[in-house]
């Protein structure tokens, strides 16, 4: 069956980046002039997607608001001549058919996911963290869309991080299976560092079917006292049924205060109307470290 349905889980607190998460939601603070999390919508609609639920909770009706029409600035866009300015603005409202829900406990990623049960119903689907933007020309989900297509099993995207960071992610018991295409026999969420298998981690990107929620659903809270999608997706390596795609991206935490500042410089680099001005700035300002 083909993947039609995406999941963006968009209900974190963002902790990581306060205080400018108190008021607004990590997830529209920008790259550039567009929210993180429009790249992600994006990218979803690029790869073919074409319902998407994104998870929030309270606090967070900016998100909605983003992919909404906004009747005042569309007219005042449109009376001023602003035609290219309108065109992206209203845009917005049809990228595609987009719904929400909350999450009204946060109880972590696995629980995020499980609220989205009634909307994929008996569908496989994709799910792209609300933190991660990737910049390729080949969209993430899109390639793991397409292993989904030709393996049959449940993918997640992964890459490869520094050792050091790998407690802050999860690690993965990989095998090549050809290409950039991996077999997963283990996974293990934010492992001590005597428990770390490999370098690959999880970043940002998976493919489901929908029995997953059956295992949700039976999955205690763990670390943190919640409920972790990795421990969910863990008994599926076990059963022989999860690959990993090696994506082909760059990838940015929207969740980092660091991933943040990268995201905007190289994002800002290759943009047509503010690219050259900021490489002309950073090299300028280089000269002074």
């Amino acid at each position: 069956m083909r993947v039609r349905k995406a999941v963006i889980p968009a209900a974190g607190l963002g902790t990581r980046v306060l205080p400018a998460s108190k008021a607004v939601p990590k997830e529209m603070l920008p790259i550039v002039d567009k929210p993180a999390i429009q790249y992600i919508v994006e990218e979803a609609v690029a790869s073919g997607i074409e319902d998407i639920l994104i998870i929030t909770n309270r606090g967070k009706s900016l998100i909605e608001d983003h992919f909404d029409h906004a009747p005042e600035l569309e007219a005042k866009l449109l009376s001023s001549g602003k035609q290219k300015s309108y065109d992206e603005v209203v845009g917005l409202a049809h990228l595609a058919n987009i719904q929400y829900v909350r999450q009204k406990e946060t109880k972590g990623l696995g629980h995020a996911v499980w609220c989205a049960k009634s909307f994929v119903g008996n569908e496989p689907f994709a799910v792209l963290y609300g933190d991660d933007v990737i910049i390729s020309p080949n969209p993430a989900t899109k390639q793991l869309m397409d292993a989904y297509e030709t393996y049959g099993k449940n993918v997640v995207g992964i890459k490869e991080v520094e050792r050091a960071l790998i407690p802050s992610y999860c690690t993965l018991d990989v095998q090549p299976k050809g290409g950039r295409v991996y077999d997963v026999f283990d996974m293990i969420e934010k492992p001590k560092p005597e428990e770390i298998i490999s370098n690959f981690a999880i970043l940002g990107r998976c493919v489901l079917t929908p029995d997953v929620f059956d295992i949700l659903e039976n999955t205690p809270p763990s670390k943190g006292g919640e409920i972790q999608l990795t421990d969910a997706m863990r008994q599926m390596t076990k059963e022989g049924r999860m690959i990993g795609v090696d994506y082909e991206g760059v990838r940015y935490d929207m969740g980092n205060k660091l991933g943040i500042l990268k995201a905007t410089i190289e994002v800002g680099l290759a943009h047509p109307e503010i690219g050259e001005d900021l490489r002309k700035y950073l090299l300028q300002i280089a000269k002074t470290l």
